[in-house]
């Protein structure tokens, strides 16, 4: 029985360089673009060798001179998508300033890349995109007062909260279009159900009737929610930097 590869040690990312030698016509970056678009349109599940090939036109054969196996492929898909997302420099604005706008594009990203969500942590993040944004994050957070593990907690903690915000909204967004509904007519379907029950929910039903939220795009809802949790999320960090204890 043939053995597993290590997925941290076997990373494409740690495999050197293939020389130039007989470099197939097709380069990396078509032939990666050309996955996330199978990716975006069918996640990882639909995307395999064989039909990237098909889809390139050349077979599966320019593929493998570059990976040798999905799982590099995927690797290379993650951290192409990842370039998206923007990290101010240190000194160019405020850390808070630049936490919330790494957060928030990283959470954009997901969201228009849904499939990257199930592959975060199944190898590590070592391409130059994931670099770039640690490196800079390093440095804004390092800015702010941040230093030790305590730096690599607040960096956890932010990215969590856009990871978790762009799960759950990925899955209602999958759900809608499985039903063949808007989110507008499955939100007026809730609102009937939640009308019949409010008698056995009065504080529920009370808080929705006074805030009007059956009038609120779904849409609009998620971003108020992540735009306040993440406000609160740096008022907490902010108040531990300035803490005379620490």
């Amino acid at each position: 029985m043939p053995q597993k590869s290590d997925p941290f040690t076997s990373s494409v990312w740690l495999r050197p360089p293939r020389t130039r030698g007989q470099q197939p016509t097709l380069g990396r970056e078509q032939i990666v673009r050309t996955a996330i678009e199978l990716l975006d349109a069918e996640g990882a599940a639909g995307l395999s060798m064989r039909r990237l090939g098909t889809r390139l036109g050349s077979g599966a054969t320019s593929v493998y001179w570059y990976v040798t196996n999905k799982d590099e492929l995927l690797e290379l898909a993650v951290d192409e998508v990842m370039g998206e997302v923007y990290v101010p420099e240190a000194g160019d604005t405020s850390w808070r300033v630049g936490a919330s706008v790494l957060t928030t594009g990283t959470r954009a990203m997901l969201l228009r890349h849904p499939w990257v969500i199930g592959l975060l942590g199944v190898r590590p993040n070592l391409g130059p995109n994931a670099m770039r944004i640690g490196e800079r994050t390093v440095a804004l957070l390092s800015e702010a007062g941040f230093a030790g593990l305590q730096l690599s907690h607040a960096s956890s903690l932010l990215t969590s909260y856009a990871i978790g915000s762009a799960t759950t909204i990925s899955a209602m967004v999958t759900s809608m279009r499985q039903s063949g509904m808007s989110m507008s007519e499955i939100a007026e379907k809730l609102e009937s159900r939640l009308g019949q029950i409010a008698g056995d929910h009065p504080h529920y039903d009370k808080w929705r009737q006074e805030t009007g939220t059956a009038a609120y795009s779904p849409e609009r809802i998620w971003d108020e929610s992540f735009m306040f949790g993440l406000d609160r999320l740096l008022d907490g960090l902010e108040l531990w930097l300035n803490r005379p204890d620490r």
